[in-house]
Parts: structure tokens; C-alpha cells; sequence
């Protein structure tokens, strides 16, 4: 059967869209074939079977990592040390500033006769024969014309006073031990004297303490050579002592014989 519309049969009839869905299992008008079918490509639905749209992404958690404690401990390290370095520097400048008095002064357990009897001190009193001295050992007051050698000798016997005072006169630092000193302690106190100008050791009868220390009106006493006082009286009143000046000799026409009788007539010297 034909239908006849305007404008000849060759023409196609005209659809008009009323607004309605198409029934159910129908293509729309226009649509392609297979529309509508499933492909397998489409999102399935969420977990649950709610059908609700694909699940949204996941946020990754961050983790919260920790302070790394060893180079902060490090760095705060060096920092105080190099604080107590710079500190202990510009100490040591401060006390090699101060007078060698003072500095002498602050040694602990030092006796200043200087300070206690000054004319103990005064120094340049040549006496022949034996003197007697209020301290043992002495640390100034009239001596014999001639020093003992004082250049880093070791004397293995006692040596006379009256010499080693003029020694102290001249800057020497005359160190003495009693003769049981225990041999170690021996050794450590002529490792501190062997080849040093302006030092001596030698053992010491009546000793009250086991180590004492002697510069030209000062005194240290010890109880062994460990003692870190040792080397800060060395190094303060060596030299320093002298009332002579620091050219002041210690070496010959002095004399090394030992023994405690002054040798009057030795060779004579020129201070």
C-alpha cells in the first residue's frame, strides 16, 4: 500500500516528535544501532551495590616523620666546644697578661716570703763558710760567692745550701725530694729538669713533705710529682725570680760537685 504525500511519492513522510520517551526497549528516532547495550566498558558500580557513580580517589596519608635528633646534637657539639675554646683562649691570654706576681700569687698552697720577710730578700750577701738558714730548704738570705750549676742538672746526692741559694739569686727553680721518694716519682721529677736552663733536682734530707719546690722568696711543697702545681710554679717564677736579671748566670764557672759543705776558695764568679 502507497501513501501518497504532498510533493509526489518520492518524498519521505515527516516524523513529529511529541516530547514522549520511547517505549521501553526501543531506539530512540536517530539513534544508532546497538545503542544502549552494554560494551563491558562502562564503570561498574561501588562497592555496597548502591549503584552511587565510581568511588572517589583514596588521599594518600601522609606520615608525620620525626626530628633527626643526630645532627642537631652534633651541631649543638661543636658549638660549645668551639664556645669553650674561644673561651679557654681568651682565659689563657688573660692570665699570661697578669703580672708574674699575681700569677704566683694564685698558685695554691705557695708560700711568698717576699711578702713575709723582705729582707730575707734583698739578695747580693756573699758569706764563706756554713750559714743557717730559717727554712729547709732555704729560699734566699746570704750565700756562698759561687752558684751550683743550674742547667738542667740532676744531682743524685744533696748539694750545699749556701749554693743553691746564690742559684735561686740568678732565677734557678731548685726542686727537691726526699732521698725515699719512690723511684717513678724520681724519674717523673728529672724528666721535667734534664737539658731546662734555670733549673735543678736533688734529693733532700728532713723533708716534711715529700717534694718541695724552691724559687728565690718562694715555696711550694708537695706531696708528689703528679702534682699539676709543679709545672705552673716552673713555668711562673723560672726566670722571673731572679733579682739579678734574666742573663743572670747558671751555668760555669758554677760548680756540679754535691756534698752539703760549701766549697769556699772554688773558682769565683763574675756575679
Amino acid at each position: 500500500m502507497s501513501i501518497s504525500t504532498p510533493g509526489g511519492p518520492e518524498r519521505r513522510p515527516t516524523v513529529v516528535t511529541t516530547g514522549k520517551k520511547p517505549a521501553a526497549g526501543r531506539p530512540a528516532p536517530g539513534a544508532k544501532a546497538g545503542a544502549g547495550k552494554s560494551t563491558g566498558d562502562a564503570p561498574r558500580p561501588s562497592a555496597g551495590g548502591k549503584g552511587k557513580g565510581p568511588r572517589k580517589p583514596i588521599a594518600p596519608v601522609k606520615v608525620s616523620q620525626g626530628r633527626s635528633w643526630g645532627p642537631i646534637a652534633l651541631f649543638t657539639a661543636v658549638g660549645v666546644l668551639a664556645v669553650a675554646i674561644i673561651g679557654f683562649g681568651a682565659w689563657a691570654t688573660f692570665q699570661g697578661s697578669k703580672p708574674w706576681e699575681d700569677r704566683a700569687a694564685d698558685i695554691s698552697g705557695i708560700v711568698n716570703f717576699r711578702k713575709s720577710d723582705p729582707d730575707l730578700v734583698k739578695g747580693s750577701n756573699h758569706q764563706q763558710g756554713s750559714i743557717k738558714y730559717a727554712q729547709a730548704p732555704p729560699v734566699a738570705g746570704p750565700h756562698n760567692a759561687t752558684w751550683q750549676n743550674c742547667m738542667g742538672d740532676v744531682y743524685d746526692a744533696p748539694i750545699a745550701n749556701e749554693h743553691a741559694v746564690h742559684s735561686l739569686e740568678h732565677g734557678a727553680v731548685w726542686i727537691t725530694y726526699r732521698p725515699d721518694l719512690p723511684a717513678d716519682q724520681v724519674t717523673k721529677l728529672k724528666e721535667r729538669v734534664q737539658g731546662q736552663e734555670k733549673l735543678m733536682l736533688s734529693p733532700y734530707e728532713g723533708l716534711d713533705k715529700p717534694i718541695s719546690l724552691q724559687a728565690w722568696g718562694y715555696q711550694l711543697k708537695v706531696d708528689n710529682a703528679d702534682d699539676s702545681r709543679i709545672d705552673e710554679f716552673i713555668k711562673t717564677l723560672r726566670v722571673n725570680a731572679s733579682i739579678e736579671g734574666p742573663t743572670a748566670n747558671c751555668g760555669q764557672p758554677g760548680i756540679t760537685a754535691t756534698g752539703t759543705t760549701p766549697r769556699d776558695g772554688a773558682a769565683m764568679p763574675t756575679q
